[in-house]
């Protein structure tokens, strides 16, 4: 994205700010408008949000699996894992079938994958009730009665009673742990979050999407890359909604962490760290090129966060941003008197 040189102020601000600021996630603004940006999650670079109005328009207009395909083409390089795999699916299928329906190629599909996500959610329990033998026996037996009504759940073929991740996650906080026992409680509850879902398991896409419309299927694929706002510190554990800490991220990798710490999220990916790192460079380039005015103290900011919340695993350089943080300072101090000058 070229910067905005010539804007007034009046129109700059309306362009890269919603007002107020603070207070809310619209002071994310900033990052949403820019382009070329690398996930910091999952190390794809970010459709931007902006694109997702064409995009709709022209998949109104898509009739056959491979009209979808061929929209969906275009965004080949920006999907993440597992959206790879279901349009890797979805292309051998047109090769056979240009005129069916994607919501068909899914349902042939199914049964075998429904049988190995039940296996995936299994291996999950599995692990939780191992971590369940460090708790004591009541607190323990807690949570094996409900790990053990969710497999009998997986395993039936009840289609009116299936297993659901939320409705087991959220009985988990029923759960009233020992002083000493919160920490393996915390551990528990956040291996439980590895249960599979559409944006970590192929098979869950499937079971899920194979009931769905073929344009939502296609709209699922292409909205996963796109831009959204991340907390680093979640807002429901008191994350603040600044700039200071915001992520721009894949929406897929944002939803997959839900409130998931820093700390087990990198267990789960762990090139985080480095995706982190490419994710400030191209922050650093387009504060060069200009824009994130007023927010120049941003790349320190974040390195801060980011460094604090996943307990020095992730580590960020910014040897390539040209502003010492005095300078970032006095810049932000500048910019912002400017701001209080055109508000009177």
């Amino acid at each position: 994205m070229s910067a905005k040189k010539n804007l007034s102020p009046q129109d700059y601000l309306k362009y890269y700010y919603d007002v107020p600021y603070e207070g809310s996630t619209s002071a994310g603004k900033p990052l949403r408008k820019l382009r070329n940006i690398i996930c910091p999650y999952r190390g794809i670079e970010i459709i931007p949000s902006e694109t997702i109005k064409d995009f709709e328009k022209k998949l109104e207009k898509c009739k056959t699996a491979l009209d979808c395909v061929e929209l969906l083409s275009k965004y080949q390089d920006n999907m993440l894992p597992t959206e790879k795999e279901i349009f890797a699916i979805f292309k051998a299928f047109v090769g056979l079938n240009p005129n069916d329906n994607l919501k068909n190629c899914l349902q042939m599909i199914r049964g075998n994958c429904l049988t190995k996500l039940k296996l995936e959610e299994l291996e999950v329990l599995d692990e939780v009730d191992l971590l369940t033998h460090k708790l004591c026996a009541k607190t323990a037996l807690e949570f094996r009665a409900k790990t053990t009504k969710c497999r009998q759940i997986i395993i039936s073929n009840n289609e009116r009673d299936f297993f659901k991740r939320k409705v087991f996650l959220a009985s988990l906080e029923g759960i009233i742990p020992k002083e000493n026992e919160k920490e393996i409680f915390s551990d528990i509850k956040n291996k439980a979050l590895f249960l599979p879902t559409s944006e970590s398991s192929k098979n869950a896409f499937v079971v899920k999407y194979s009931k769905r419309t073929q344009k939502e299927i296609v709209r699922r694929l292409f909205v996963a890359s796109t831009a959204t706002i991340e907390h680093i510190i979640p807002a429901s554990l008191g994350g603040a909604n600044t700039m200071g800490n915001f992520l721009l991220t894949s929406a897929s990798g944002n939803r997959y962490r839900e409130n998931m710490p820093l700390v087990e999220y990198i267990k789960r990916h762990p090139n985080i760290p480095q995706y982190c790192q490419k994710y400030i460079d191209c922050i650093i380039e387009q504060i060069h090129n200009g824009l994130l005015l007023g927010n120049e103290t941003y790349p320190y900011k974040i390195k801060q966060k980011l460094f604090e919340e996943s307990q020095g695993r992730i580590l960020i350089s910014l040897s390539k941003y040209k502003y010492t943080q005095d300078e970032a300072i006095a810049l932000v101090k500048a910019f912002e008197e400017r701001w209080d000058k055109y508000k009177k």
